[in-house]
């Protein structure tokens, strides 16, 4: 069984990433509207990564008896000065996510919770991948600047991106 506090930080989580699930796909409809279908492509797949995240959470809750508590979600940001601002906020907001996990894991360890440990450590490690792979979208669009053939390229690179279970693992690019 959970701690209620466990519980309680869990349930939290839970929130957060459908939270990021619904920022993802805020930032999809401002590529979409920008006519930069690649860049969509890539934002609806990291949506639908972070509702599996999520699922990933409610079901562990419920496994260990305890009972998941959905929250209201908040509004997320609906516009963006450019294609690189819309990752920067990306990667903020990766690292954001990657803070509350570490301070699941902290609360974990303190609770000597060994299952909750266990089960972490997948997010920890996937939190490494996610901030890698928005890093290099923003590399890639800082080396292109101004360049519009070099978007339409990269626009072209990120229609690409699989999802989780479609092939190639659903790495960003």
């Amino acid at each position: 069984m959970l701690s209620e506090k466990m519980q309680d930080a869990l349930n939290a989580q839970i929130n957060a990433e459908l939270h990021s699930s619904y920022l993802y796909l805020a930032m999809a409809a401002y590529f979409e509207s920008q006519n930069l279908l690649g860049f969509a492509n890539w934002m609806h797949k990291q949506s639908e990564e972070e509702n599996v995240h999520g699922m990933k959470f409610y079901h562990y809750v419920n496994d260990r008896r305890g009972r998941v508590i959905l929250t209201a979600l908040e509004g997320p940001k609906t516009d963006w000065t450019s294609s690189l601002a819309v990752f920067e906020d990306s990667l903020k907001h990766e690292q954001k996510v990657t803070g509350l996990i570490n301070k699941l894991m902290d609360l974990a360890i303190a609770e000597s919770d060994h299952a909750t440990i266990s089960f972490l450590k997948w997010f920890v490690d996937e939190q490494v991948e996610e901030e890698a792979n928005v890093d290099s979208v923003i590399q890639d669009l800082k080396r292109i600047g101004d360049a519009p053939q070099g978007l339409f390229i990269l626009d072209r690179e990120l229609a690409g991106r699989k999802g989780e279970g479609e092939g190639e693992g659903g790495d960003a690019t």
